[in-house]
C-alpha cells in the first residue's frame, strides 16, 4: 500500500528541481569572483528575454569590478549593479519578467533581482543559497524569474554566504569586507 501511495504522489507533485545534467546547447559563464569562481548554465529555452539581457551586460563588461552587495546567509547573494564604493552603475532598460516558466527557486538556481514592479529587473542577480520557492511565481504573486543554475562553484556561494555584513549608505547585509566580481565570461564549449 505504501508503494501505491509513493507510486502515486511521485506523479502528482510538482518537480522542483531544474535540468538535471547541463546541456551543451545551453551558454554557459564563469562568475569569477574575488572569493573563486561559480560556473552556471543558462536556460536560454526557459528564459530567452533574461538570459539575453543578462549575455548583453556579460559581453559588454558590465559586471567587471562590481560586488556582491548583499548577502544574507541561508538564502542569498546579490549582485550585479554596485561598485566597491556602493556606487550604482548605470544599467539598461528593464525587462520583462520571465517567473512564469516554470523554473524554480531551489538552492543554486540565479535569479533577476527587481523592484516591487515585477518587470523592473536589470542587471542586478542573486543566487539561491537554498531553496526559497516562495520568491516563485504563482496566482497572485509575480515572481522572481529563475535563468540558470550553478554547475560548479557552490562551496564558493555558500562561502560568500558567511562573509560579517552590515549597513552601508543606507542599505543593509553589505559585505564588511567587498566581495568582487573580476569578471563575467561565456564559456568557451
Amino acid at each position: 500500500m505504501l508503494r501505491l501511495l509513493l507510486l502515486c504522489l511521485s506523479f502528482t507533485l510538482p518537480t522542483i528541481t531544474l535540468a538535471a545534467e547541463p546541456d551543451s546547447t545551453n551558454p554557459f559563464v564563469i562568475i569569477e569572483t574575488s572569493e573563486g569562481n561559480i560556473t552556471v548554465e543558462l536556460f536560454a529555452d526557459k528564459a530567452p528575454v533574461t538570459v539575453a539581457n543578462f549575455l548583453s551586460y556579460v559581453d559588454s563588461g558590465f559586471y567587471t569590478g562590481t560586488i556582491f552587495h548583499r548577502v544574507i546567509p541561508n538564502f542569498m547573494i546579490q549582485g550585479g549593479g554596485f561598485l566597491p564604493d556602493m556606487t550604482e552603475k548605470k544599467n539598461s532598460d528593464p525587462i520583462v519578467n520571465e517567473s512564469k516558466n516554470r523554473l524554480h527557486n531551489i538552492r543554486g538556481s540565479i535569479a533577476m533581482a527587481r523592484t516591487n514592479n515585477p518587470d523592473s529587473a536589470t542587471s542586478q542577480f542573486y543566487i539561491n543559497q537554498r531553496s526559497n520557492l516562495n520568491l516563485d511565481w504563482a496566482p497572485g504573486r509575480e515572481g522572481y524569474a529563475v535563468f540558470g543554475e550553478v554547475r560548479q562553484g557552490m562551496d564558493v556561494v555558500d562561502f560568500i554566504a558567511t562573509v560579517d555584513t552590515g549597513r552601508v549608505k543606507g542599505m543593509g547585509d553589505v559585505p564588511a569586507k567587498p566581495v568582487l566580481i573580476e569578471e563575467v565570461v561565456r564559456q568557451q564549449p
